[in-house]
């Protein structure tokens, strides 16, 4: 059977995050430090730019795989993901996004099939672009925010402390759950790398 780029099976992984120096260490920006640990782990680096992202491509175990970040700021983040899956032909199901959560504890990992935005507006602007919540999605808990400091400006603080010391360990067991995701399927993933019991919300 005839193999072409245009109907070979292409993964799209997506990190969201704001661009700038000023933002690369912040909670907010877990999506962009799990795709710049999956650039090395793949042995690869960002050199260009397609679709207002931050772009490099791979073949892994005969898959083809795509690291996007955009650098449209977070709540334009939908521009790129759509540009992308249009241009590459990507399947939905083939796309996998990533984002922090502050509803889920730190170091949490919660791999789903679909479902709504939980109010992140880099979710939130993907789910406008598609026209769809029906796509794959790792969210990464960083934890609420002590006392009555606002989510929104606790997301744009540095990990620091304990949290800083433990994220490598975080982020290597991410990439490995999104390695089983490409090589082998989603539902092997969300078995293997979530939680087994708890009472998070969706």
């Amino acid at each position: 059977m005839e193999s072409t780029p245009a109907t070979a099976v292409v993964y799209l992984i997506v990190g969201l995050g704001n661009p700038g120096r000023q933002y690369q260490s912040n909670r907010h920006n877990i999506g962009f430090m799990l795709l710049n640990q999956l650039a090395e782990r793949l042995d690869t680096s960002f050199s260009r730019l397609e679709s207002k992202a931050l772009v490099t491509k791979k073949k892994h175990n005969n898959q083809n795989i795509i690291l996007a970040k955009p650098q449209t700021y977070m709540n334009l983040s939908g521009q790129s993901v759509a540009s992308l899956i249009k241009f590459y032909k990507i399947p939905l199901e083939n796309l996998m996004v990533v984002y922090d959560d502050v509803d889920l504890p730190f170091g949490r990992i919660r791999i789903r099939p679909s479902g709504g935005s939980g109010g992140h507006k880099g979710i939130t602007s993907i789910i406008e672009r598609l026209g769809t919540n029906d796509f794959p999605r790792m969210r990464l808990g960083v934890g609420r925010p002590p006392g009555t400091k606002g989510a929104a400006s606790y997301v744009l603080k540095d990990f620091s402390g304990e949290d800083a010391e433990f994220l490598p360990h975080v982020l290597e067991r991410a990439g490995e759950a999104i390695i089983t995701f490409i090589t082998e399927d989603l539902e092997t993933a969300m078995n293997r790398y979530n939680p087994k019991t708890d009472g998070d919300n969706e």
